[in-house]
């Protein structure tokens, strides 16, 4: 049997061994550094700011600023542990306005390396600059601002420099830095050098014009053209910014920038609202681009909780995760054409944009369905599809299904014949209409129409699901979705965060059509699921609905689930590929899809038409070559 260790004597820490320790939280990688300096800079005032690295950041890093500077006297207290200017009380950190504010950045990085600090304020007959090894100060030449250089990173500490990659790797962490920061101050100028050699450079660009010219220098023009304009306000939450098309959606998350108050933040909460704003119209597994910016009371959220500032907590993450999902799903709402056809970013209605025209396609040209009043066809339709939605529980699934058919089926025809012959001024009109006019239809598949940019592709199947999934969501008038009980109830070993939501969200779950009870303490049993999903795996399905109850808003489940369904069922009720359509019914088509929300893609996230110019055809057949 071992002998016991003797016992140690508690004692303190030297201050360096604690700059030291503190230095592994807030210094990651030369990427960190990076970080907190622009972040002092851009408190200081700065409006122009230098980056100067050797070796990826590991042998240099020198950021320089025009901003306030330091006075001299107040330059060593900068240096030290817990030293700040942004606050003074438990106040100013509940309400924290600024980029930095823990005071523990400059020590700890000062503790792994060789710092400098160079200052200079207005009015000071020249600059001073200090030595962060051995604290000695010096007059030295500078103009207003400040100077830190931070040389060797990591010399004192060898084993934390094993853990970097490799200098370009470094250097790439050390980019996106700045692209955070410069994508949220476009009133800024940045400037990166590398070895001697410029790499990057945004100037800056007040106004607001600037914030789009800023989101094109950083992301390209092409995230600017495939994006739409978001400015929402819900209570104290206010949501600006730029919302990618599902169609500029990538393979990678790795263009997906949200900040609160001016801070790049990573949080689920944010993350989550802006994904489920996408669900309806995004394919596979594809993730959005954005940039987007919020703006609420400091008080309502807490940046103190880790040192890297990267992490925030809401006080109410309902309003922030709603505040998200309704802002980006308002903007995607609108038809791509309609935005098309202005050369302008058009905002819904109820979507507060400052910088939004009027949208024409609102009210409709002449000649078009949507400018004539219902007729007594429209209210027979709109009644029948009202009667579906309040009839469909007590149908068994093979009679709903010929119900949808027979209500959606014969859709185009119907509104064709409302439309009537089209007249002289209503040809002269459809030149503006987004989606164009209809002049062939392709392998009875696609609909082939022309518009004034050249010529537009539309997937047939795709765009009327879109419409009819979107109108039966309007008509759907009950939140009780019908369930059909298994033969043999599905069995399966949950945990105990699954056990609990069962428990306390029965009735929820009985909205959804599941009927779900326990075997054991540690056993479920899934009694009843969906008509519409009964063929499914009934496990995988309550399995994914008590994650997400357990995780977020139980009528956002609820209303997921209702969408699911109406989904499936629009799927089986929309126009057949090989189905030959009219000119007439055609049109219809088109008319519908430029007043149906996000009719840019079907139920299932896949695009449903397509443009292609002019330029693109002449490029085809080498005209003007």
């Amino acid at each position: 049997m071992s002998e016991p260790s003797p016992r140690k004597i508690i004692r303190e820490l030297p201050d360096v061994l604690i700059s030291q320790i503190a230095a592994g939280e807030v210094v990651e990688r030369p990427a960190s550094v990076v970080r907190e300096l622009v972040d002092n800079a851009l408190d200081a005032g700065a409006r122009q700011i230098s980056l100067r690295l050797l070796g990826g950041g590991i042998r240099l890093i020198s950021v320089e600023d025009d901003g306030c500077g330091i006075p001299v006297e107040e330059m060593p207290v900068a240096l030290k542990r817990h030293a700040t200017s942004k606050i003074v009380s438990l106040e100013d950190l509940e309400s924290v306005a600024t980029m930095g504010f823990r005071g523990e950045a400059l020590a700890a990085i000062n503790a792994v390396s060789e710092m400098s600090l160079l200052s200079r304020i207005d009015g000071a007959p020249s600059a001073f600059l200090l030595d962060g090894q051995t604290g000695e100060i010096k007059p030295a030449a500078r103009a207003v601002g400040t100077t830190v250089e931070v040389k060797e990173l990591f010399f004192s500490t060898p084993a934390r420099r094993h853990f970097l990659k490799s200098e370009n790797t470094e250097l790439a962490h050390c980019i996106e830095a700045v692209r955070r920061h410069a994508l949220a101050r476009p009133e800024v100028g940045f400037a990166i050098w590398h070895e001697g050699k410029i790499i990057e450079q945004w100037r800056s660009h007040p106004g607001e014009a600037g914030w789009n010219q800023r989101l094109a220098d950083v992301l390209g023009e092409d995230f600017v053209a495939a994006s739409v304009n978001i400015d929402f306000r819900s209570g104290p939450v206010h949501v600006r910014g730029r919302a990618g098309t599902p169609d500029a959606a990538r393979a990678r998350a790795d263009q997906q920038f949200a900040y609160v108050n001016g801070r790049f933040v990573r949080d689920k909460v944010i993350t989550h609202g802006a994904r489920s704003a996408y669900e309806d119209v995004l394919h596979g597994h594809r993730q959005p681009v954005y940039v987007l910016y919020l703006q609420m009371d400091p008080t309502r959220v807490d940046v103190n909780v880790h040192p890297t500032k990267i992490e925030v907590r809401f006080r109410d993450s309902r309003e922030v995760h709603q505040a998200m999902r309704h802002a980006i799903e308002s903007a995607l709402a609108v038809p791509r054409a309609n935005l098309l056809s202005n050369n302008a970013p058009v905002s819904p209605a109820g979507n507060a944009s400052s910088f939004a025209p009027a949208n024409p396609f609102l009210s409709p040209p002449p000649g078009s369905l949507n400018a004539l009043q219902p007729s007594a066809s429209q209210a027979t339709w709109s009644q029948r599809g009202m009667a579906f939605g309040a009839e469909r529980s007590q149908q068994d699934p093979a009679t709903a299904m010929a119900e949808l058919k027979a209500l959606w089926g014969d859709a185009p025809r119907q509104l064709a014949a409302m439309e009537g012959p089209v007249s002289s001024d209503a040809e002269a009109a459809a030149q503006a209409w987004p989606l164009g006019r209809a002049i062939a239809q392709l392998q009875g598949v696609y609909i082939l129409a022309e518009n004034s940019q050249g010529l537009v592709v539309v997937d047939m199947h795709a765009a009327h699901e879109r419409i009819v999934y979107e109108r039966l969501k309007q008509q759907l008038d009950t939140t009780h979705i019908t369930s059909q009980p298994l033969l043999i109830p599905a069995s399966f070993s949950a945990t105990p965060q699954e056990m609990a939501t069962a428990e306390n969200c029965t009735e929820v779950l009985a909205q959804l059509g599941l009927e779900v009870s326990a075997l054991s303490v540690k056993t479920l049993a899934v009694r009843a699921v969906p008509t519409s999903l009964a063929q499914g795996d009934a496990v995988e399905l309550t399995r994914s609905v008590l994650a997400e109850l357990a995780q977020h808003d139980a009528a956002t489940v609820v209303q997921r689930a209702q969408n699911e369904i109406l989904a499936t069922m629009a799927c089986h009720g929309a126009v057949r590929a090989n189905r030959k359509l009219t000119l007439d019914e055609m049109n219809a088509l088109l008319r519908q899809m430029e007043a149906t929300e996000r009719s840019d893609q079907c139920n299932h996230g896949r695009p449903t038409w397509r443009q292609v110019s002019l330029r693109e055809l002449d490029a085809l057949f080498l005209r003007g070559r």
